[in-house]
């Protein structure tokens, strides 16, 4: 019989090391705190290193080639990241505190290399090319786990957060679980550990065009990467110091901030970076209102929610004039504001200041809520009997309307505190009406437009102090 000789895995050009050094059993327990120094210079990194990889796109796109200070930045933000991962959640294989710093540490147990790509795609086949990693992209995502991933609830339109515990850190788990009561960390699951996050490392560099090859769908398993060994140790750092020491005779490439300098410059960076990319948002946002969501009148309107309550009156939170508070803000700001309800029977709407309504409504059955946008569910009741008397019938009311069908209340605000009711025209239970709420607020273009101006403007300062940090180039 002629034997079967498997072909050798072929390297992939994302090196990703790490070497399992007999963990304590409890410590594991308190690295979460001893990590948040790191979490909180990698969040502003990270920031910095989606900037840079949407620059290094844009780049790519037009002229193939990747900027080699881009790069390198990138790379060591990787670096840092596998690191810490490593000491912490990611992999709990050392307890030597991951130093803060974006070089190679040859001396640490858990090292990371990604090769320089010489030639990248352009135009649609690198677009092309970057979409077809959605599956990677979606595999990793089940390997890491997220948080905060934030999601449109149809059920009760509002924002809503979602988190799910990836298969990476619920592996680890069970590994420091068996470490705690048996001393020993298990092999199996740490090199099956190693492989998950091998393959994650590399989807993440492929996914910011730092290689133009796929990953493979496999799970490198094991400490040692198959692209070939990355010497760590003590003896092996030696060998690294005179291949470096050689190196010292090549023309050296010119370097931008160093040590805690360049580390500072970064976090700057990226607290810059989140702030621009908010102000660019909130001012894109802005002009999409301005320019899509006004009716005829030119109101922005919420969209007609609709109630339904048992008790005698619907009221909203309190509104405090010419500050921002709940459902509106400077009333120079909002203009005139309207209020448009609709019903199948007469109800009363009106706006009334805070003191003279909660005399009126002090021992009536009522639901209140924090906006009249929000639906029925989110609303607060509070016991009691009938009003003394119809709505209509008080002479405290600032701007009132009533009727069957749809009705509108306008209402230009005022200094104090006021909320806005809804009742039955007759002052019986049971409310049911469609409620939007909006505003004129006619600043609201030259706002949007100055603060995308501002947003655009730091990010440019953000792009500057990466250029700075992380050197001109070769």
């Amino acid at each position: 019989m002629q034997a079967t000789v498997s072909a050798p895995l072929s390297p992939y050009p994302v090196r990703v090391e790490g070497h399992l050094e007999r963990p304590s059993r409890g410590l594991w327990l308190i690295k979460w705190l001893l990590v948040i120094p790191h979490y909180f210079v990698l969040a502003f990194l990270w920031l910095g290193f989606l900037f840079s990889a949407l620059v290094a796109f844009v780049a790519v796109l037009f002229t193939g080639r990747y900027r080699r200070s881009l790069f390198d930045f990138n790379v060591g933000v990787m670096r840092w990241s596998w690191r810490v991962g490593f000491y912490a959640f990611g992999a709990n294989g050392t307890d030597r505190y991951p130093p803060f710093t974006l070089d190679d540490v040859i001396d640490y147990p858990a090292r990371l290399e990604v090769d320089y790509p010489e030639h990248q795609r352009t135009g649609l086949s690198l677009l092309g090319w970057w979409l077809a990693g959605i599956p990677q992209y979606l595999i990793a995502g089940v390997f890491i786990g997220g948080g905060g991933a934030i999601g449109w609830t149809v059920a009760d339109h509002s924002w809503s957060g979602a988190t799910w515990f990836g298969l990476i850190g619920l592996l680890v788990f069970v590994g420091v679980i068996v470490l705690l009561f048996r001393g020993e960390y298990p092999r199996s699951i740490f090199d099956f550990v190693l492989g998950l996050n091998r393959w994650v490392l590399r989807v993440i560099a492929y996914a910011a065009v730092m290689t133009p090859e796929y990953p493979p769908f496999r799970v490198d398993g094991g400490e040692h990467d198959p692209a070939g060994r990355m010497t760590v140790g003590a003896a092996a750092a030696g060998s690294d110091r005179s291949a470096a020491s050689e190196a010292d005779h090549v023309t050296p490439r010119p370097s931008g901030l160093s040590g805690p300098g360049r580390v500072l410059a970064l976090a700057v960076a990226g607290i810059t970076a989140l702030l621009g990319i908010a102000a660019v948002a909130a001012g894109g946002a802005g002009i999409v209102l301005d320019q899509t969501q006004r009716d005829s009148s030119g109101y922005l309107m919420t969209s007609a929610t609709p109630y339904s309550t048992s008790t005698y009156a619907l009221v909203s939170a309190s509104y405090r004039g010419g500050t921002s508070n709940n459902w509106f803000v400077a009333r120079d700001m909002l203009g005139t504001v309207r209020v448009r309800v609709s019903s199948a029977r007469p109800v009363f709407v009106g706006i009334a200041s805070e003191s003279a309504l909660g005399s009126y409504l002090a021992n009536v059955a009522r639901a209140e809520g924090n906006t009249l946008t929000n639906r029925s569910t989110r609303l607060r009741s509070y016991p009691g009997g009938a009003p003394s008397a119809p709505p209509a019938a008080q002479r405290f009311w600032a701007a009132s309307a009533s009727g069957a069908g749809e009705h509108t209340l306008t209402w230009t605000p005022q200094n104090g505190s006021w909320r806005i009711v809804v009742m039955n025209a007759d002052g019986s239970a049971g409310v049911a009406a469609g409620v939007s709420v909006g505003a004129l607020v006619p600043d609201l273009l030259t706002v949007a437009i100055t603060v995308l101006g501002a947003g655009i403007l730091l990010l440019s300062m953000c792009a500057a102090a990466i250029y700075i940090a992380i050197g001109r180039g070769r």
